[in-house]
């Protein structure tokens, strides 16, 4: 076990060795391009947005806090009343994903400091002035962490579809409303994905 981790261990640092080894002009290039890109679709976006569409995706934005506690709290009963130790197990899987997510993502947050998007381009208008920082997207790292240790621990498509479904959305919605940048959303899903994957128990056969 000892011997895999430090594989992977090994293949981080030297990644970021490898990035902090390009030049600095073309590290500048891309990051601009990257913004570039952010920003128009975002004024995309806003610029296509209705009233009807702005209603659901502020619902499905606010759906995320009551999913991802809603989900293990859940689990967490039926395993009670059923007496069934591997729902509660479950429970405690999806809990802890999402909350090391949550945890990761606020130090990501208070490391990297990027403004939020009608902050740095006044050309993009939100549909609500959102506090704090941008990258990454809080919303979108809990809800992808809450769809995929919920899929892995029930690995059943009728489980699996709606889930990232549902967490798919819940992204999308953060741009739609003015809030995030698809790299906030991008790094977003990433990290609730990866949390999940290496929190996931390991399966005895």
């Amino acid at each position: 076990m000892k011997l895999g981790f430090n594989k992977y261990f090994v293949a981080f640092f030297a990644a970021i060795q490898l990035f902090t080894a390009v030049p600095f002009a073309v590290k500048v290039s891309a990051q601009s391009q990257i913004q570039q890109f952010d920003d128009r679709v975002m004024i995309s976006l806003a610029a296509h947005r209705t009233p009807e569409q702005t209603g659901v995706m502020l619902f499905l934005s606010n759906t995320s806090k009551y999913v991802n506690v809603g989900v293990p709290v859940a689990l967490l009963a039926g395993g009670i009343i059923s007496n069934d130790k591997q729902m509660r197990q479950n429970s405690a899987y999806v809990a802890s994903s999402t909350a090391i997510s949550v945890g990761v993502m606020l130090l990501l947050k208070h490391l990297i400091k990027r403004p939020r998007p009608f902050v740095q381009n006044i050309n993009i208008v939100p549909v609500y002035m959102a506090g704090g920082t941008s990258f990454p997207s809080g919303h979108t790292s809990t809800a992808f962490s809450t769809a995929m240790s919920l899929s892995n621990a029930y690995p059943k498509w009728y489980v699996i579809a709606p889930s990232f479904l549902w967490a798919g959305s819940v992204g999308y919605s953060r741009m739609y409303l003015g809030v995030h940048y698809p790299t906030d959303v991008a790094a977003g899903a990433a990290l609730g994905t990866g949390t999940a994957l290496l929190l996931q128990p390991v399966k005895r056969w």
